[in-house]
């Protein structure tokens, strides 16, 4: 048996196989990590469409009398501002400390009808796609801050995730999902969903690139999956993955934020909402110290100008002081060494990255370093 071949799969795991791709384990999951060639996939999302099996991830639907009241108790962002269905929100969870628990996106829903969604209809259930490696340390923390409430949390395990990402990725998929559906999911502003009983389709994604993140029963999952190929849209893995969303300056659970670290620091305050201060989040007073206090450190980007990868942990050093790489690698689009970077408040400029036993300069700048196939910094 391969090592691989211990963890979780996905419905489309025999897909993967049988394509020839590089299986690893990944959370606990046996994903694909390239079908041949990482950079080849990559280089497809940024032209024109690839497709990723992203069924690993968690999908939680949330309802009850109470479902409201809790998760603006739960997420640093306030649900409130998803004034009509269909509306999504990226936000946090906290820990009392301010850490993050997890990342996630936020949906609130209709009641299944793209009619629904259209007359605006009165607040209905929820649904949270979280991390596929924090999924169950993630529904333990939803449910130990329910408690007793009026809320339902239900892990949707059976159903399929797929994201289709490239600038060409939503004209090629069109046609493969339901005719009721289509024109309804081809309007979809950004971080904006639509569903009807057979698929969820959200104009979301973790690439930088545009496209659909797409739910669905098993079976509907393994056609689409069959059908997008057939149509011309490249099967890509996780490494595509990883190095897509680090062009796109997009944090990493477990990397660029974790339990230890708040969202202030970890470049993402503006997922934090203070407006309602009747709204007591978890971690809210925590947040409000640290931001009183001031920062001690930021998220920035990094631009390696000598040779070398810079990589996670290494030790970076700037004349406010020292910091660490939190996720670094080659970017195929910019062909040069990028990285997201923890380090003091008032670093600016340059700095020096230990690679092995050689300090390699790196220019600091503020991500995104890649959007929409367009390289916006150290050009």
């Amino acid at each position: 048996m391969p090592v691989w071949d211990m963890g979780k799969k996905t419905s489309l795991f025999s897909r993967h196989v049988d394509s020839g791709a590089k299986m690893v384990d990944f959370g606990g999951w046996d994903m694909p990590l390239h079908y041949g060639s990482q950079i080849d996939e990559h280089h497809a999302v940024r032209s024109r469409a690839g497709m990723f099996d992203v069924s690993h991830m968690t999908v939680v639907d949330i309802a009850g009398a109470a479902s409201r009241t809790y998760l603006r108790r739960l997420l640093a962002n306030d649900i409130d501002k998803l004034t009509s269905p269909g509306k999504g929100l990226y936000s946090c969870m906290l820990n009392e400390s301010g850490g993050v628990v997890d990342d996630l996106i936020a949906y609130r829903r209709s009641r299944g009808s793209v009619a629904a969604q259209t007359a605006g209809e009165a607040p209905g259930p929820y649904r949270l796609v979280v991390n596929a490696a924090t999924g169950e340390r993630d529904l333990a923390w939803m449910k130990k801050v329910a408690g007793d409430s009026a809320v339902e949390i239900t892990c949707r395990e059976e159903l399929v995730m797929l994201a289709v990402q490239g600038p060409a990725a939503r004209e090629i998929t069109a046609p493969l999902i339901t005719d009721d559906l289509r024109d309804a999911a081809l309007a979809l502003q950004p971080f904006c969903s639509v569903e009807n009983t057979d698929v969820f389709v959200a104009r979301t994604g973790y690439t930088g690139e545009d496209g659909w993140e797409l739910i669905m029963e098993n079976q509907a999952g393994r056609k689409l999956w069959d059908d997008a190929l057939a149509a011309g849209i490249v099967p890509c893995g996780l490494g595509a993955r990883d190095t897509l969303r680090l062009e796109a300056g997009l944090n990493l659970y477990g990397q660029d934020m974790d339990a230890e670290t708040s969202p202030l620091v970890s470049g993402l305050a503006w997922t934090v909402s203070f407006d309602d201060e009747s709204r007591d989040f978890v971690g809210r007073e925590a947040l409000l110290e640290q931001r009183a206090k001031g920062l001690d450190e930021k998220l920035v980007g990094l631009v390696l100008e000598d040779r070398g990868i810079m990589r996670h942990g290494q030790k970076v050093n700037t004349e406010a002081g020292p910091g660490v790489v939190t996720s670094g690698g080659f970017s195929p689009t910019m062909k040069r060494s990028i990285a997201l970077a923890r380090v003091p408040f008032a670093a600016d400029d340059q700095c020096y990255v230990q690679i092995r036993n050689s300090s390699c300069r790196a220019t600091i700048v503020r991500p995104p370093f890649v959007r929409g196939g367009r390289i916006l910094v150290g050009s």
